[in-house]
């Protein structure tokens, strides 16, 4: 009874402190926004503001060979100029959008294309929903960061760096080939 009693009171204070401070207790290790992780080549980063578009952008910069890159939405400025330098540097890049990225004006598509940026629209699922980049067959990074605005400000999201996985990549870039292959290259309107 006396162990009740405790923890009754220790759950009271708890949600006391919830109350007053307007936000739970943060929990010893609890990853959020703005504390990556990484371990044996594997990053791991959480949005808003944790830094994903950075990294991305980042892993992008060092892109030897080759760039391919699924996204459901693709809208991000930062993430696009990465992808159309990588491009101007001789680095081999393909992307595969969703039908919806098409007609959303917003869309990085009609930048990419101008840029040299090999754009195709994969309209064969209701919707294309990967979000992946594989780098220089060596390097996946995935998880539910669209590339987008909104998903590094506002949204909750997750992204992964999985560095020197080569048998990963392969199989990644796989499935990007299997999308590839009824996918239809993106035409630019001229706006």
């Amino acid at each position: 009874m006396r162990k009740q009693l405790l923890l009754a009171i220790a759950f009271s204070l708890g949600i006391w402190a919830y109350l007053l401070a307007g936000s739970p207790p943060r929990h010893a290790g609890a990853a959020h926004a703005g504390d990556p992780a990484t371990e044996d080549g594997i990053t791991a980063l959480f949005s808003p503001s944790g830094g994903c578009t950075d990294a991305i952008v980042s892993e992008i910069g060092k892109a030897a060979r080759t760039v391919d890159v699924q996204a459901y939405a693709f809208t991000s400025q930062p993430i696009a100029q990465a992808v159309a330098d990588a491009v101007t540097r001789g680095v081999r890049v393909r992307v595969i959008l969703d039908k919806a990225q098409r007609a959303d004006h917003a869309s990085a598509a009609e930048f990419l294309a101008g840029h040299g940026v090999t754009v195709y629209v994969d309209e064969q699922h209701a919707i294309a929903h990967n979000k992946v980049l594989i780098i220089d067959g060596r390097e996946v990074i995935t998880g539910s960061f669209n590339l987008t605005k909104s998903a590094e400000e506002r949204n909750a999201e997750n992204l992964l760096i999985l560095r020197d996985r080569p048998k990963l990549a392969t199989t990644y870039e796989s499935n990007f080939e299997h999308h590839l292959f009824h996918s239809t290259p993106f035409t630019r309107t001229g706006k």
